[in-house]
């Protein structure tokens, strides 16, 4: 499988299927030499043979266009998009990428928010190619969209739930995100996937196991721009922890 090069960064099994359709549809003047003059770069890359023997390394580019498609998606959840909103997502951006690529993928964006496509088959090749780590990175990346502007969206929560549940994501891994966002009394216990009722030996095992899950390291292929907002749900966690050894008066 070959790769190729847009603003986003160095982009491989994204250039095909439905996301190399999507791409090249909205996009592809944007990308060196487009996708549609690179067909053995990935037009068969989400023939999902069975004989595959491992999942092709996510490039920056193939998480940029995930991110740009899901994204839309959750946007336009609520049947309308507001300036104000795209305001706050191109703030994100910013924060996230830098100005330059932040102005690129604002452009994308607007064109995607209006193209239809079908979101299931997105997050099927998504959940195919990229790995657990990034995945759940980008549901991070949806949750902190959503709530930029500081509420919770009853129609953006729900269609982050079924993005979370097509990306093959777990129901504990999906409400440990979402409680880094939607807080509430239970939250830090959330975050760590245990219960209320869990013992303080039990605390102590579910933290040191998010803690690698969650660990930055497991993202650095994807650039230091994405490890540097997982480090924000590392953070997370520890504040999750630390939270839980105040309550219960643990050492």
């Amino acid at each position: 499988m070959g790769a190729i090069k847009w603003i986003g960064g160095v982009i491989g099994w994204a250039t095909g299927g439905i996301l190399g359709s999507i791409i090249g549809y909205t996009v592809g003047s944007l990308i060196d030499g487009a996708v549609s003059k690179t067909p053995s770069q990935g037009s068969d890359s989400y023939a999902g043979e069975p004989g595959r023997r491992q999942r092709p390394v996510t490039m920056e580019g193939d998480f940029g266009v995930s991110l740009l498609v899901l994204s839309a998606a959750v946007m336009r959840s609520d049947k309308k998009v507001v300036k104000a909103e795209l305001d706050f997502v191109k703030a994100f951006f910013v924060r996230n990428f830098g100005e330059v690529k932040a102005r690129q993928y604002i452009l994308m964006l607007r064109d995607l928010l209006n193209q239809p496509y079908d979101l299931r088959g997105v997050c099927q090749q998504i959940r195919q190619f990229m790995d657990h780590a990034s995945r759940t990175q980008l549901v991070h990346y949806l949750y902190g969209i959503s709530m930029s502007d500081g509420q919770a969206h009853a129609s953006e929560l729900e269609q982050i739930r079924l993005i979370t549940s097509w990306l093959g994501i777990s129901t504990a891994d999906h409400e440990s995100i979402k409680a880094m966002f939607v807080k509430d009394e239970l939250s830090a216990y959330k975050i760590l996937e245990i219960s209320k009722d869990a013992t303080d030996e039990e605390v102590k095992k579910a933290y040191k196991k998010m803690a690698v899950k969650y660990h930055p390291d497991k993202v650095s292929h994807l650039g230091e721009d994405v490890q540097k907002a997982a480090n924000e749900k590392f953070k997370e966690v520890n504040q999750a922890y630390e939270s839980i050894k105040k309550q219960r008066g643990m050492n």
